[in-house]
């Protein structure tokens, strides 16, 4: 099995919706994110199967040296391998993966957070920092597109804390900034329940609020030169929005059961945006 192969397939296996938004990826760049998606998935892996943290922080320790040889040219992985010509090709700083790596090590030793501030880093370094990197892959000139990237990442973070929080409270995760859950008086163990009570209602209603603040932050903030290089960004951004919509028209009933789009939505919501970008981007290409 080649790299690209490997990578391949843990993208596919791992049913995300970030699959779909790569399907209108010219090859190149849709065989780079794929890359790069596998390495996300391989070390959240790690955070979400081990259950000795040491063993944990032994593996994620393996990766940061794994990430050394990859700008050495010597990696082993597949994976890192696979990587090799995207880093190059797309000029992908090592900062990034490695504070990839933190935000998974935050994980293993996670305390909860007592602000947002203090869970802005988090999202920062494990969905922003990914933001950023697919963003290069995707392409772009203006600079702001940063800005579009960052914001996006965190709001693709916080949609999935709301969409998790009862999984991630069972395994003792509570991503809820505890002044939020002090504000609407929940109790971490209020997240375990299978009943939605209307302060878990409220403090949900709260945190979809903070995500639809950061997407509505991303779309007006990127410039409509790189609109069509990263639409594949947008294509996730109405998967996740949707998905949010569904969550709130079920009233927040994430504790009781969970909200997912079916495949086949999540294919008809990516087409459709993607028609809706071309459409635009012939609008506004510049005349001849």
């Amino acid at each position: 099995m080649t790299p690209d192969q490997y990578c391949q397939d843990k993208a596919a296996a791992s049913g995300s919706s970030f699959y779909y938004s790569f399907l209108f990826l010219p090859a190149e760049r849709r065989r780079a994110i794929t890359a790069l998606y596998a390495f996300c998935r391989e070390v959240d892996d790690i955070v979400d199967e081990v259950s000795e943290s040491g063993v944990g922080r032994m593996k994620l320790a393996w990766w940061r040296n794994e990430i050394e040889r990859l700008y050495d040219g010597t990696p082993s992985h597949p994976v890192a391998r696979a990587l090799e010509p995207v880093v190059a090709g797309y000029d992908l700083p090592r900062e990034h993966f490695e504070d990839i790596i933190s935000g998974m090590e935050m994980d293993l030793d996670h305390q909860g957070f007592a602000t947002f501030e203090d869970l802005r880093l988090y999202c920062y370094r494990v969905a922003s920092v990914v933001g950023l990197l697919s963003a290069r892959i995707f392409g772009y000139s203006d600079p702001a597109t940063a800005d579009y990237a960052h914001d996006l990442g965190m709001a693709f973070q916080l949609t999935n804390i709301v969409r998790d929080v009862r999984e991630d409270a069972m395994r003792g995760r509570i991503y809820i900034p505890g002044e939020d859950l002090d504000a609407h008086d929940v109790k971490p163990g209020d997240l375990n329940q299978t009943s939605t009570p209307a302060s878990v209602q409220a403090l949900l209603r709260q945190q979809t609020e903070r995500a639809r603040h950061f997407y509505r932050a991303a779309f007006d903030t990127l410039p409509e030169c790189d609109r069509h290089a990263q639409r594949s960004g947008l294509i996730m951004a109405h998967i996740y929005l949707t998905l949010l919509d569904e969550i709130e028209a079920d009233g927040f009933r994430v504790l009781e059961h969970r909200v997912a789009l079916t495949p086949l939505r999540k294919l008809w919501i990516a087409w459709r945006t993607a028609r809706r970008e071309r459409r635009r981007s012939r609008h506004h290409a510049p005349a001849a």
